[in-house]
This record gives C-alpha cells, structure tokens and sequence, in this order.
C-alpha cells in the first residue's frame, strides 16, 4: 500500500491529483491518507508527528509525505528505507526522527525527473510516481535512484517539547514522546497540567495530560477543548 502524510488539507484539489498520479501507474494499489492536515508549511513539527503515526504502517508499504515549503528549491527529493518501511519526500528533515529512531537505513537520491515537473507541486508529478514505482515492485534501478548518505538534522532534539496539532477535538498532541517525562506534572503555555490515564479519571472540565494512543504526551480537558484554554496554541512549549 501507499501511506500519504500531507499538509495538503482533505479540500481543495491537491491530495486527489496526487491520488490520481498513483493510480495512473497503479490502478489497483491501496492508498490510505495517514493524515491530510500535518502542521501546515512546518516539516519539523510535522517530523516528530510522522515518526508516532508510522508505528501503525506495515513493513513493506510505501509513506509518501509531503510537507514541503521548499518545493523547487535546491532541497534534494529522497526514497528511504528504514526498518522495512519505504518513504518518499523532500529532503528537508521530514524524516529525521525516523532516521534518528530506526535500525537499518538506506537513503537514495531520485535523478528521475518526468516530462511535465511542476515547479510547485513535486507531490503530484515525482514523489507519486516515484512511490507507486516502489510500492508496485519496481526494481530500484529502474526507477532512477542514486544511493547517498542519510541526510541528518544533527541539532533537533530527539522530542519536540512542543505542541504541534490539534485533532478534530480540540486535543492538543504534542511532539514530546510520554516515556521521556519522568513524573506526572508538566506545564504547557502557562497551565499546570497532571497526568492521567484516561479522560474519566479526572474530573468534567478538568485539564490534563496522557499519552495518547501513538505515544506521544496530549493536552485535553475532559468533556471540553484543549485549544480553548489560555497559552494553549500551535508551537507552545512543555516544560517538564
């Protein structure tokens, strides 16, 4: 299957042009939009969200992720394989914590360029093609790949104690990993927040923090928003 991870938004036009450029190389492959609204023109917020949301993609399949500001600069577009797992993109450290978190790593350049190459949607006109390529068997060779050394953003940290999104209930999830706080208290954008559980632990309108389901450390208020409560926005910082 092919795994998209966009900032593209489930309006609009780009994700189904996109969808198309698979499946005029692979009608038949699966595609499964992972998420369609990562932090919008961020890849290094979209980075640490990536890196929790990939535990649920199967060996084998192919992410495509495209968060890219720097389409048609001089940032390089990369195959990866990491721990069995394909991905496709910009070099622009989109995949730095899965580089920086897996075992085995493989980087190549893609020297394939097609016929028509938007200077502001490579999404559409090389990374699909490129990953319907993959994901249908294409041997490597064929598809116009150089291998290179990983690319590495040496100076980000290993989480990102920050908040990076807000789901469709107004949760806040951060890029901060739960197994890397020690204790039960953290402080998000001015509020004292305690650990819990589940959201029935703590009282109705009450705030407070868990690890959510991919792993990572989330702000929520029971029965309410997170993204309602003061200093709680996109780039706050947590402090454990």
């Amino acid at each position: 299957m092919i795994v998209t991870f966009t900032d593209f938004g489930a309006d609009g036009p780009y994700l189904g042009q996109m969808e198309v450029a698979i499946r005029r190389i692979a009608p038949s492959l699966p595609v499964v939009n992972l998420l369609t609204n990562a932090p919008d023109c961020d890849p290094r917020a979209s980075a640490y969200l990536l890196a929790a949301l990939a535990a649920e993609v199967p060996e084998g399949a192919v992410i495509l992720g495209v968060v890219d500001p720097g389409v048609g600069g001089d940032r390089r577009p990369l195959v990866l394989r990491v721990d069995g797992r394909w991905l496709v993109g910009p070099d622009n450290g989109l995949f730095e914590p899965l580089i920086r978190r897996g075992g085995l790593v493989e980087v190549w350049e893609i020297v394939w360029r097609p016929s028509r190459l938007s200077s502001t949607f490579h999404g559409r006109d090389l990374f699909a093609p490129v990953a319907a390529r993959l994901a249908g068997g294409q041997a490597l060779d064929l598809i116009g790949l150089r291998p290179i050394s990983p690319p590495r953003r040496t100076d980000w940290p290993d989480d990102l104690p920050a908040v990076i999104y807000f789901d469709h209930y107004g949760n806040a999830w951060t890029g901060l990993r739960a197994a890397a706080v020690p204790g039960d208290w953290i402080s998000v954008g001015g509020q004292r927040l305690c650990r819990a559980r589940t959201f029935r632990d703590v009282a109705a309108g009450a705030a407070f923090w868990y690890e959510n389901s991919s792993g990572l450390v989330e702000v929520a208020v029971n029965g309410g928003r997170a993204d309602r409560l003061a200093g709680i926005q996109l780039g706050a910082f947590v402090t454990i």
